[in-house]
């Protein structure tokens, strides 16, 4: 499978209605509440993840797992927000597992009290199977944010109550997050390394609780569209 942009083609701009189970790419960004630094440190422009950090990395890792219709791409943790690439690749009636096939939680909302892979790696298949035409099919982006929002919460919590890890307030994560469709060989590439390489920029990074100064990407980010500024899975 290659990612087609010519092929497939998708609307470049976020409009009210665009239906986000279509097939392709799509960078996020998904932010703790109150941007609070709770996976770990950057040092020496290096993300350390503490034991809270490499349990969402391993959710990540595990959302193709669970979800035949989902794929990863670049992904990195950072101390208060992660920013990935999902592409959904459609897996008919079977992208929905149940409970009892996976083990893990589907729908359970966002709880209102307190609440191990290594390498970042690149998959070889991206975007859109040759010959497919984006359809309605599986989980749309919403639904794989949501789903990622709720096992990493859930899995928090435990760690909150077994090893004391620091409590949040309300949620662990903000109810929006950024995304931006991916358009094209050119932008993916663009995304992933500005993915990959964002520990060496936190102190422009806008989710820094100290940043300063302005990054180059998010100027770019905006030029290309304005699809990135906000999504939601509120339920």
């Amino acid at each position: 499978m290659r990612f087609d942009p010519e092929s497939h083609h998708r609307r470049s701009i976020r409009l009210k209605g665009y239906d986000y189970s279509q097939l392709g790419a799509y960078f996020i960004t998904v932010v703790t509440q109150d941007r609070v630094c709770l996976f770990g440190d950057v040092v020496e422009g290096e993300m350390q993840m503490n034991d809270a950090g490499r349990m969402v990395h391993q959710v990540w890792d595990e959302l193709a797992m669970f979800y035949p219709g989902v794929q990863t791409d670049a992904f990195i943790m950072m101390p208060n927000h992660i920013h990935g690439v999902i592409i959904l690749v459609g897996a008919g009636p079977r992208a929905c597992p149940s409970p009892s096939e996976t083990g893990q939680p589907q729908d359970i909302g966002q709880p209102q009290d307190i609440g191990q892979p290594q390498d970042i790696g690149q998959p070889q298949d991206i975007g859109q199977p040759q010959g497919v035409a984006p359809t309605n099919t599986g989980l749309s982006l919403p639904d794989v944010v949501h789903r990622f929002k709720t096992m990493t919460t859930k899995r928090y919590i435990d760690g909150v109550k077994q090893c004391g890890w620091t409590p949040f307030r309300g949620r662990l994560w903000q109810r929006n997050y950024h995304e931006h469709i991916i358009r094209n060989e050119q932008s993916l590439h663009r995304i992933r390394e500005y993915i990959l390489t964002n520990p060496m920029r936190w102190a422009l990074d806008r989710e820094n609780p100290h940043w300063v100064g302005t990054d180059a990407f998010d100027t770019w980010l905006g030029s290309v569209g304005k699809e990135n500024n906000g999504g939601s899975d509120a339920r």
